[in-house]
């Protein structure tokens, strides 16, 4: 059974910091390109970032090229979302997805993961 567990979400002021955590479970964790979705209140799943496998190629969001970063740790299972100078628009649910194309065309695509975690809270105070 395949779980992707996030964490680190929390209330934070405009301008500071976040760390998210998503630990995965239940599937070849080398086999899949890991992601960062979020939702808002009303709004449409959108895309955040995006690992390839490895690790040595990564995409983002417009919205927060520059402030956001995400990792892997291949021996530990783990994806991350480092989150700086964050925003009030950058108030969401935070939800890690696990899926096997990192093409240029699929990988900032909802549909084309196959996992999903339940989400962290992030709220950002102006």
């Amino acid at each position: 059974q395949v779980q992707l567990v996030e964490s680190g979400g929390g209330l934070v002021q405009a301008g500071g910091s976040l760390r998210l955590s998503c630990t995965a479970s239940g599937l070849a964790f080398l086999n899949y390109a890991m992601a960062w979705f979020r939702q808002a209140p009303g709004k449409e799943r959108e895309f955040v970032a995006a690992i390839q496998w490895s690790g040595s190629s990564t995409t983002y969001a417009d919205s927060v090229k520059g402030r956001f970063t995400i990792s892997r740790d291949n021996a530990k299972n783990m994806v991350y979302l480092q989150m700086n100078n964050l925003k009030p628009e950058d108030t969401a649910v935070y939800l890690c997805a696990g899926g096997r194309d990192y093409s240029a065309v699929g990988r900032n695509l909802k549909t084309t993961y196959d996992y999903w975690g339940q989400g962290t809270q992030v709220t950002v105070s102006s």
